[in-house]
């Protein structure tokens, strides 16, 4: 059975950030629904979301129905996008948080690029005691992990990004998780994600 994947996506999203974990994923037979997120704690949600710099995206489905009919235990990644205004959208609805700690006390992968890190999951205190990383200068909202440079830092079942940058070695990260090393190097070698240097 194909291991499952929940992308959130509020108003404000980071395109790359968003449409690169989808791509690979998918290109790694990963089933990747995407759930749109409204700002406000109402159910009626678009499925219009419109990105950072412009670029819409229509998601499957919303957050309220998905968890309707789904939780944790049919699913096995949730990936917040970055995007300040997307982050901060995310924050705010209840459903997020209650899915993500969800997630995160079933040992699921809880996955978070550039600003998510600090402003979506530290306040649900699913980065206390964890090692971390997120867009510089993030890091200072985060009182109870620790902070590392690195591009991509992965802590038990969460692993963090920081910028649009890092998109694609994020992507790999999360298909390591899900599915091994084998797999992330194939899908990163088919893309040419890590060219040589000559």
């Amino acid at each position: 059975m194909a291991k499952k994947a929940l992308v959130l996506l509020a108003e404000g999203f980071e395109e790359v950030e968003t449409v690169t974990p989808i791509t690979y994923l998918r290109r790694a037979g990963i089933d990747v629904t995407t759930a749109a997120v409204g700002a406000a704690l109402h159910e009626t949600v678009c499925l219009a979301m419109q990105g950072a710099r412009g670029v819409k995206i229509i998601a499957d489905t919303t957050l309220a129905e998905f968890t309707r009919s789904n939780n944790a235990a049919d699913i096995d990644a949730v990936i917040v996008p970055g995007g300040l205004k997307g982050a901060e959208n995310l924050a705010v609805c209840e459903k997020t948080g209650a899915l993500l700690k969800e997630m995160a006390a079933a040992g699921k992968l809880v996955c978070a690029i550039c600003a998510s890190p600090a402003v979506v999951l530290a306040p649900l205190g699913l980065l206390s005691g964890k090692k971390f990383t997120c867009y510089p200068g993030f890091e200072e909202k985060v009182k109870d992990g620790e902070y590392l440079q690195d591009r991509i830092v992965t802590d038990g079942n969460i692993i963090t990004s920081r910028a649009a940058g890092t998109s694609g070695e994020f992507a790999m990260a999360i298909i390591e998780g899900l599915l091994g090393k084998d797999a992330a190097e194939k899908i990163a070698g088919s893309i040419e994600l890590f060219p040589k240097i000559t």
